[in-house]
């Protein structure tokens, strides 16, 4: 009998927890109470209809049956207040604190934003770098790994304001503390040109448009320069050792880094931002 009383507990608890913490069971229980109301009213109107004796009998049964249950819970009054209690408290503390607790696996990450990012986030401002020569796009080596990297936009006033100022920093600390020298490969992406890269497939992109921050000038791919050549591969041991450090630098400044992604994508970064794609 405890065992049962343990297990109805926590089946209880756990589907309190449920409702509490995710939108769509709660929208789930609506639905169902709704559809259960309509078929309720259904059957009602058709003892109605089939005749007012059934129909008081009914009424008179369930009159009985809710008369019997609240003399019971009456007489039963503190081991049914001591069972809501168990029943509601935990899910209670937990919406209470649910501000606080983070699911491991689902939350997003927090980083430690270190004294530069803070001067930045004081006023300072950091200009973009020269434009590199389209040429250095547009090679055997980059074509090959990047064939729709010509038709990219790398105009750094098309970013989000506090998105290229972060972005700019995280170049500042790759240049300045571990001798790398970044490019912007792509920044703001149109939706059409989010649709064109889409439909080359999953290894190029999985968004498609107004799916992806490119369109709001949220995120950037980014690459590196290294004597006169622009860098990409991954297979190369220099830069991935640069994409490394670029991801811990990017996570660093309040950016999400596209190498913890399931399809890693080394060079991108992003500022997640609510009430951009659904967040």
């Amino acid at each position: 009998m405890l065992i049962a009383l343990i297990l109805m507990y926590f089946l209880l608890a756990s589907f309190a927890c449920w409702l509490l913490l995710f939108p769509s069971g709660r929208a789930m229980l609506v639905q169902a109470v709704v559809n259960l109301g309509w078929r309720m009213h259904g059957r009602a109107r058709r003892l109605n209809h089939g005749g007012g004796a059934r129909w008081r009998q009914l009424q008179n049964r369930s009159g009985y049956g809710l008369a019997q249950g609240w003399q019971r819970l009456l007489r039963h009054r503190w081991l049914s207040l001591g069972g809501a209690l168990l029943i509601a408290v935990p899910p209670l503390l937990a919406w209470l604190a649910s501000d606080r607790i983070a699911l491991r696996g689902y939350a997003d990450r927090q980083y430690v934003i270190n004294d530069q990012v803070s001067d930045l986030l004081k006023g300072e401002q950091l200009a973009p770098p020269p434009a590199l020569p389209p040429l250095v796009f547009t090679t055997a080596e980059v074509t090959q790994l990047r064939p729709l990297l010509g038709g990219a936009s790398r105009n750094w006033r098309l970013l989000d304001q506090d998105f290229a100022q972060r972005l700019l920093l995280v170049f500042k600390i790759m240049r300045d503390m571990h001798g790398y020298d970044m490019v912007l490969l792509e920044g703001y992406r149109s939706p059409a040109r989010q649709d064109q890269l889409a439909a080359a497939g999953p290894g190029v992109s999985n968004a498609k448009a107004f799916q992806s921050y490119h369109q709001y000038g949220l995120a950037a791919d980014c690459a590196f320069m290294h004597e006169g050549r622009l860098i990409i591969s991954e297979k190369n041991a220099w830069a991935m050792r640069g994409y490394r450090l670029y991801g811990v630098t990017a996570e660093s400044v309040g950016l999400h880094w596209g190498g913890r992604w399931t399809m890693m994508d080394f060079g991108h970064a992003e500022l997640r931002q609510r009430g951009v794609l659904g967040n």
